[in-house]
This record gives C-alpha cells, sequence and structure tokens, in this order.
C-alpha cells in the first residue's frame, strides 16, 4: 500500500481536532495545555509531510525550530501551572479566572 500525502494531512486534521476538541471541552489546566502541544504536534506532522512530498527541506528545518521553542514553552508553561497550583491549590480553570488573591 502507498501511502500518500492526504493520508498524513487526515492523521493531522484527526490530531489537531482532537486537540481542538481538548481545549475547549476540558477544565484542567493540564489537559487544556497537552490539547495545545497536540495540536502543535499535528501542525508540524503536516509541515514535514508537505516537506517531504515536495522533496524540500525547508518544513522540516521550520520543525526543527518550533520542536526546539516549544521545549522552552513546555518549561515555561509547566512552571506557570505549578506556581498557580502552589498559590490556588487547584488545576481547574474556572477557579483561575480571577489573577489577583
Amino acid at each position: 500500500m502507498n501511502v500518500g500525502l492526504e493520508h498524513y494531512l487526515v492523521v493531522s486534521a484527526v490530531l489537531f481536532a482532537l486537540g481542538l476538541l481538548g481545549v475547549v471541552t476540558r477544565r484542567n489546566i493540564l489537559v487544556i495545555y497537552m490539547s495545545l502541544e497536540l495540536m502543535l504536534n499535528a501542525a508540524n506532522l503536516a509541515l514535514v509531510a508537505f516537506s517531504r512530498f515536495n522533496n524540500n527541506l525547508d518544513g522540516q528545518v521550520m520543525v526543527f525550530f518550533i520542536i526546539t521553542v516549544a521545549a522552552a514553552e513546555v518549561a515555561v508553561g509547566l512552571a506557570l501551572i505549578v506556581a498557580l497550583y502552589r498559590r490556588r491549590q487547584t488545576t481547574h480553570v474556572e477557579d483561575l479566572n480571577l489573577l489577583k488573591h
């Protein structure tokens, strides 16, 4: 079976839709954060697929830099989530609607 560009784009769209569903429906900030990362990786998959099928390395190089920035974003994001949890003792979004306490 020959795997074409359409297959990769369908998988990328499904992953992005699952991530979007997780962001919209979930209340836990950690699950929302993981859903955002899933959406980012779905976009990376689409970039790599386009790059591969166009025989061009530009998309793969861009994904390398996106993953590098995402690693720093994960470190900062998790630090913020831990700080919020220590301050408020909750990770539910509706309990974190005010920044002042």
